[in-house]
């Protein structure tokens, strides 16, 4: 079985992501070892998920180049999706928290979904699929 077990989300500070992440977003933290040098292994995970779901590896950006991609790792358009079984919850706990949503939600025939910014920029969508 083969599956991927963590995506590199590259971030401007390892602490500010980690509130972000947990705190509003209501992610896990996984993992925070120190590797030397001034750089770490932080891995959050949604709250809930199962040991082997998708982890977000929050990677400091190191450079000039890196520090670049920052809040457009995926060019504008959305790039994570972040699915939920309770829209409605996760909407209002989120926008309480300060997520700032790009649009009201709406309903589509694949289920209710928002665009939303994390605190760097990059889009995602919360996703109640149709039938949950």
């Amino acid at each position: 079985m083969s599956f991927i077990a963590l995506v590199t989300l590259v971030v401007r500070d390892y602490d500010e992501a980690i509130d972000f992440y947990t705190r509003a977003l209501g992610f896990e933290l996984v993992e925070d070892t120190d590797r030397g040098g001034g750089t770490r292994w932080v891995v959050v995970r949604p709250g809930g998920a199962e040991a082997a779901g998708t982890g977000l590896l929050l990677a400091r950006a190191k450079n000039a180049e890196e520090a670049a991609s920052v809040g457009a790792q995926t060019g504008g358009r959305v790039g994570f999706f972040l699915h939920t079984g309770d829209f409605a919850a996760d909407h209002a706990r989120m926008t309480a928290a300060g997520v700032r949503f790009l649009e009201e939600p709406r309903h589509e025939p694949y289920g209710t979904v928002a665009v939303f910014q994390d605190l760097y920029g990059n889009r995602w969508d919360l996703l109640q699929p149709a039938g949950d």
